[in-house]
């Protein structure tokens, strides 16, 4: 069954109110990543209608569809998912920011198949099962493997821990601390569930679905 369309003028009113939100916990300092994953192309229409040219998509397929569907040049794709290898080549020069650089051998792949991209180095402060992201220890050699291949190594990315505040709240916190010590200016931290102890830990972009777009349709097969 087709999703129903989305209600445009709703997206805008909840991109204003979180956008407020933001303002009013961060000073500014924090952006509205819009997360499409799962959705139709038209919620990307949405997003921009709204004000928001920073897009997120988990799925290779996802985003190349969407793309093919909405190509315009003002907005900036984030890959935000877990990237396998073998689709960074298909991914080469449609993204801008790859979030999810989490081991060597994709660092080394996106330096060969898109030199000089921006990159985030995914973070698992405690390496949290279920979770992707590079741990304490293999951080700062990440960091350094991505700068000497020529990457733009912009900041870190984490996730938060399912339904334990306190524990999210320590890894945005150790995240922050570990970005100031390598002098990463991003950081990107806190979805719909978390965004205010992500604002409040000093996150510069939450990745926002839910609150935006409402609940997702049933996913379709993708990759």
């Amino acid at each position: 069954m087709a999703a129903p369309p989305l209600d445009f003028s709703q997206v805008t009113e909840r991109a204003a109110a979180l956008q407020a939100e933001l303002n009013q916990r961060s000073g500014g300092l924090t952006r509205l990543l819009a997360v499409t994953k799962g959705f139709p192309a038209d919620a990307v229409a949405a997003a921009q209608e709204a004000g928001l040219n920073e897009v997120g998509e988990n799925y290779a397929q996802e985003m190349l569809a969407k793309q093919e569907a909405i190509n315009d040049p003002k907005i900036a794709w984030h890959m935000i998912g877990a990237v396998q290898r073998n689709k960074v080549k298909h991914l080469a020069g449609r993204v801008t920011l790859w979030q999810t650089v989490d081991r060597p051998s994709l660092v080394d792949e996106i330096a060969k198949r898109d030199p000089g991209a921006a990159i985030l180095v995914q973070f698992a402060p405690w390496q949290t099962a279920g979770k992707n992201g590079c741990s304490v220890e293999d951080l700062e050699p990440l960091v350094a493997r991505g700068v000497a291949a020529g990457l733009k190594v912009k900041g870190l990315m984490t996730v938060g821990v399912a339904e334990d505040e306190q524990a999210t709240i320590e890894a945005f916190k150790e995240l922050v601390k570990r970005a100031d010590q390598l002098s990463l200016p991003e950081r990107s931290m806190g979805m719909s569930n978390d965004l205010a102890v992500a604002v409040d830990c000093g996150s510069t972009l939450v990745r926002i679905g839910r609150s935006l777009f409402g609940d997702r349709p049933p996913r379709q097969h993708s990759s």
